[in-house]
């Protein structure tokens, strides 16, 4: 088999790491009026540089600044849509871990003028990172224009603004292609749509909520495809597109189950990107069967190793898995990474520095063992 030499890689990863303890306390120092914010970018910038390293020291083709700029994976960037603003009150997202539930709460969302982009958002952020990176290529990583609407809803939507929705969604797909060709403009080739919606839509329990709030849970997710792909249509030449899919990821913690079976069909043979980064390290995502749906040219991303504990994976068990795998899409077709981030909000997940760094050099080795 042979290497890659554009993106998603053989050995990849989602794009959130751990925050060092040294960044959380100047957020926190930040936050209570104790630095300015000169002081915390200067202190952002320098973990920034030290992550870039580490990634590109265990092997990896590709790197990110770690989001750690960033609160959350998404609401970060969705504030920053011009249109887009917080409602009074919180949102609500209940998730799992086998201690039990912890809740989610997040501002709420509300459209209260015209979408539009009025600035480049991460801008300035990636060009850092595209400072820093010396062998590995700079990934950019946003969240899908799904997640606007999967969070918030019809609600969130004032009639009075967007009397007719499908403005909305012009307007949405409008602002996101601007984004893309703006971020392509600073040099970004590596572009990944992080989307959680695609997935919760296969959990029989998440379409009952969708339906509940007014939404036509059978066929959201065909709209959704259509969103991306309107969002993608002009994306310059160079770019490569992957989106990622998982099912909930905070604090070691789920969100939703299911397997793909549901979006499948649609979701693999339409969805304009170049590779699909998807949750496969427990019962909870199902079997390999709906890989049968992906066309030739689309690369699989398989998220074999868990980001969620920092108990490292027996590398034997994960090539048995891609063989598995590999029995509904040629092998050439399929890459190796974590299924999701280590951490997509800035608490993170349950495991140490010490075992993310385990974690990603494990997915370089087996990714050369199986395709060199």
């Amino acid at each position: 088999m042979s290497a890659r030499t554009t993106p998603p890689f053989r050995a990849d990863h989602v794009g959130s790491l751990l925050r060092p303890a040294g960044l959380r306390a100047a957020r926190e120092d930040f936050a209570a009026g104790r630095i300015p914010a000169d002081q915390l970018r200067a202190t952002e910038d320098a973990a920034i540089a030290d992550v870039v390293r580490m990634q590109e020291n265990v092997g990896l083709q590709s790197a990110t600044d770690g989001e750690f700029r960033r609160a959350s994976w998404h609401m970060d960037f969705i504030y920053q849509l011009g249109g887009i603003g917080q409602a009074p009150g919180n949102l609500s997202v209940m998730f799992h871990n086998p201690s039990g539930d912890i809740e989610y709460t997040p501002a709420a969302l509300t459209v209260n003028r015209k979408v539009g982009l009025d600035h480049t958002i991460f801008g300035p952020d990636f060009e850092y990172l595209k400072s820093v990176v010396t062998t590995a290529v700079p990934k950019q990583t946003i969240p899908s224009p799904n997640m606007v609407h999967y969070r918030g809803g019809p609600a969130m939507i004032d009639p009075a603004v967007y009397p007719d929705v499908e403005e909305f969604w012009t307007d949405l797909a409008r602002a996101y292609a601007d984004e893309v060709a703006r971020l392509a403009a600073l040099g970004c080739t590596y572009l990944q749509f992080d989307d959680t919606s695609l997935a919760y839509l296969n959990d029989p329990a998440q379409r009952a909520e969708i339906a509940a709030r007014g939404d036509d849970a059978e066929h959201l997710h065909l709209r959704y495809i259509k969103q991306v792909n309107a969002a993608l249509a002009g994306r310059p030449e160079g770019l490569a597109v992957t989106t990622h899919l998982c099912r909930g990821n905070f604090q070691s913690s789920w969100a939703a189950s299911g397997s793909y079976d549901f979006v499948a069909e649609a979701l693999f043979g339409g969805l304009d990107v170049d590779g699909f980064f998807l949750e496969f390290d427990d019962e909870r995502s199902g079997g390999f069967e709906p890989l049968r749906f992906v066309p030739p040219g689309k690369m699989v991303v398989l998220g074999l190793v868990t980001t969620k504990v920092g108990a490292l994976e027996n590398p034997d068990d994960l090539k048995r898995r891609i063989d598995e795998a590999a029995r509904f899409v040629p092998l050439d077709q399929l890459c190796l990474s974590g299924q999701c981030g280590f951490s997509s909000t800035v608490e993170g997940n349950a495991l140490t520095y010490g075992e993310e760094v385990a974690k990603l050099e494990l997915i370089v080795k087996v990714a050369q063992d199986v395709w060199g």
